[in-house]
């Protein structure tokens, strides 16, 4: 069943979601790094880990963000056609990793970046092809 085509509301909540969803993985990040070496190999130790994790606010944080991102994008989902929707949300693929650059002192090779760039080359292809496939529609 065809949508309706990619309006601007549609696009701001589409960018509202990916900066959310980059936010996540970098609250769960900080969580996991606030916590140090952690593992898990019997009972007691995963109960250290289940109280140190859940006494994180990084974690809290991210879990409230997965409650936001999930009624924004059950929204975005009612007004436009899924296989149009999740490759226009993926620019939280160039997102993370920028952030992780910038907030988390992360090194990413060249060539990890040059697949960045196709995928956000992908996500421009789609975004023009979902406007296509409205006007064939009339």
């Amino acid at each position: 069943m065809l949508k309706k085509k990619v309006t601007l509301k549609i696009l701001l909540l589409l960018v509202a979601s990916d900066i959310l969803e980059t936010a996540i993985h970098f609250f769960f990040k900080k969580g996991a790094l606030a916590q140090g070496e952690l593992s898990v190999v019997d009972l007691s130790s995963a109960i250290v880990f289940l109280k140190a994790v859940f006494s994180s606010p990084f974690l809290w944080a991210g879990l409230l963000t997965v409650v936001v991102v999930f009624i924004i994008w059950s929204t975005i989902l009612s007004k436009i056609d899924l296989s149009v929707a999740v490759p226009i949300a993926s620019f939280s693929y160039i997102l993370v990793p920028v952030v992780s650059v910038i907030c988390l002192h992360e090194q990413i090779s060249v060539l990890r970046w040059i697949g960045i760039l196709l995928i956000l080359a992908g996500v421009i292809l789609v975004s023009l092809s979902s406007g296509e496939r409205t006007e064939q529609k009339k």
